[in-house]
């Protein structure tokens, strides 16, 4: 099996994780990590075991040994960043949200598609086993239709304004952070609605705090959804069938657990995950490589169009500019 030789550009908490997982991937290699900061480059490189590091995102890209790259940058710099990625024909896996608006997503795409190189959002939660069991059992209609859902994402961040959730300039707040979380699993779900209710409360720095959301569609189902950096929720996804309740436990977004109640009782199915899950969408990436795809079949670029729609629906609801 061909080794893939990863980089990683931006070198923050959420790069760790992903280092992290990708050492329980087959055949992957952490070939090269890019900081613009040398001091940060050679600290991550020695705590995750990388090859080769840089203190120039472009030195990096120039490298030819490298297959892909993820992008691990605050949202704000995703569409340049994968841009000059893809001006250096490297293979692109982009941290969500995919970029600040449709717009720029649609560039991203259309670059992607003009260089024939692969490029994907990594919204890491559609890979997971329990997410994919759920999408099974809503696509079989094992308990019938859906009726409601509800999903949160809430936890009390610590204030700090200079932070980058606090951040406005770096697209800081809970929506597009935390909040494209239960909107991804209605949209997972359901689909996309007829209709968007939503209403947020901001600091301020002029980022969202919180922001609730009603997603109405158009046989009556209502997905009610909510975010917050202010608070803790149970950020769990309930789904109500016709004939049964469905619980992605905490933290539905990443490895968890499913509980489904029926009128007979109720059970818990369990998913042996022996990693921090992040495994699971670089497995994905490294395949669709291997079959030379330049889209996944998975994470399509029309499920990362439909998102960010609705990301920019609800910030145009609300009135948060970037």
């Amino acid at each position: 099996m061909k080794t893939i030789k990863w980089g990683i550009l931006g070198l923050g908490k959420i790069a760790g994780k992903f280092a992290t997982g990708l050492k329980d991937v087959e055949g992957a290699e952490l070939y090269a990590v890019a900081s613009r900061s040398k001091f940060k480059a050679e600290a991550f490189a020695k705590e995750y075991n990388a090859t080769k590091l840089f203190s120039s995102y472009e030195a990096m890209l120039k490298d030819e040994a490298l297959d892909v790259v993820y992008i691990a940058t605050p949202h704000v710099f995703h569409h340049q960043q994968t841009i000059l990625c893809l001006d250096h024909k490297k293979a692109v896996l982009c941290e969500k949200p995919f970029a600040i608006n449709k717009e720029q997503v649609e560039e991203m795409i259309a670059k992607a598609k003009k260089e024939n190189v692969f490029l994907m959002e990594a919204m890491w939660t559609q890979f997971l086993p329990h997410f994919e069991f759920v999408l099974d059992l809503i696509e079989s209609e094992k308990y019938g239709k859906i009726k409601n859902l509800k999903a949160d994402f809430g936890f009390p961040a610590p204030v700090d304004l200079d932070k980058r959730l606090y951040n406005k300039d770096l697209g800081g707040g809970s929506l597009l952070d935390i909040g494209i979380y239960p909107i991804f699993m209605a949209m997972s779900a359901l689909g996309t609605p007829e209709k968007i209710q939503a209403s947020a409360k901001f600091s301020e720095t002029g980022i969202d705090t919180e922001c609730d959301m009603i997603f109405e569609y158009t046989n009556g189902v209502e997905a009610e959804l909510g975010s917050s950096i202010i608070k803790q929720t149970p950020t769990a996804a309930i789904i109500q069938f016709e004939k049964a309740t469905i619980t992605l436990n905490t933290r539905f977004h990443e490895p968890t657990s499913v509980k489904i109640q029926t009128p007979e009782g109720e059970e818990t199915k369990q998913f042996k995950v022996d990693s921090n899950g992040y495994n699971f969408e670089a497995e994905h990436v490294q395949k669709m490589l291997l079959e030379g795809k330049t889209e996944s079949t998975e994470m399509t670029f029309a499920k990362s169009l439909q998102l960010i729609e609705l990301l920019d629906k609800v910030r145009d609801q609300i009135g948060l500019e970037y």
